[in-house]
């Protein structure tokens, strides 16, 4: 199963997801990527999250 299999089907099963989670368990370093092949055939939202001073993205599947 490719990485962007993976994704899919967490975003499927959980809803969202960050690259931290990404990375720990999938090892995909370029989630902006894959998100960006799978809004070809997926409604996905950016939502930017600060946390302790830092910014990160979280990608929302939206249920249509």
């Amino acid at each position: 199963m490719s990485k962007k299999d993976k994704i899919r089907t967490h975003l499927k099963r959980y809803g969202s997801i960050t690259p931290l989670a990404a990375l720990a368990k999938y090892g995909c370093y370029r989630l902006g990527a894959r998100i960006f092949e799978l809004r070809e055939t997926m409604q996905i939202r950016t939502d930017i999250i600060e946390k302790n001073g830092s910014r990160f993205a979280k990608y929302v599947l939206v249920k249509g």
